[in-house]
């Protein structure tokens, strides 16, 4: 469980809250003028992507610890399990943007503010949020595998999906483009690449706990 909250970790999840939930809204009102597609379809787009379907989980948290802490979610996001797998999956989000996205666009104006946001500001406050603010002794080495099942699903239901629509919100996913196989590849990697950061989570947790 969480440590009682002080006035920093309220400031600190404060500050998270508003940053997520701004540049949430903010995408949303992007993506749907942008005219790329039929409205129905713009608004589905909007949450197949990985980098929204997380902040969108961080902000729930921020928001819950902050207004009920003691209801029935804020005990279940009290958890370390809990806490430490939502940093693990925003952790993923700022990586792979800033490792393999970033090179491929330049955002302008506000969708370069957003960008920022909800892939390097929001991912960085929240690791430090976890560092900093959450008692780590207690999480285990088989924690790791339950926290696999997101992205896991995740990358299934987009393939799923994109072989009915024809769209991939992310180019490493996009079968169109690269083929089966190599997409299948991709996956293989990331998931890989997941699994021995999820091991780095919880072998720091230890380090730290002790």
């Amino acid at each position: 469980m969480e440590s009682k909250p002080s006035a920093a970790k309220q400031v600190w999840l404060a500050i998270l809250a508003i940053s997520a939930w701004f540049a949430l809204i903010a995408q949303f009102y992007i993506i749907v003028h942008s005219a790329a597609a039929e409205l129905p379809e713009l608004i589905t787009r909007y949450f197949t992507f990985f980098t929204i379907l997380t902040n969108i989980l961080v902000s729930i948290y921020c928001t819950v610890m902050l207004l009920s802490p003691g209801s029935r979610l804020g005990r279940f996001f009290s958890r370390l399990t809990t806490v430490t797998a939502i940093t693990f999956y925003i952790v993923i989000v700022g990586a792979t943007y800033n490792i393999i996205l970033r090179s491929l666009w330049n955002p302008q104006g506000l969708q370069r503010l957003v960008d920022e946001l909800l892939h390097s500001v929001v991912p960085l406050l929240f690791l430090l949020y976890w560092l900093i603010f959450i008692p780590k002794a207690g999480l285990q080495w088989k924690n790791i595998f339950p926290w696999m099942a997101y992205p896991l699903i995740y990358i299934i239901v987009i393939l799923i999906r994109g072989s009915f629509s024809g769209w991939y919100p992310y180019p490493f996913l996009d079968v169109t483009a690269l083929g089966l196989s190599k997409v299948l590849l991709h996956s293989v990697l990331f998931t890989a690449v997941f699994f021995i950061l999820a091991l780095l989570f919880v072998g720091v947790a230890k380090k730290i706990g002790r």
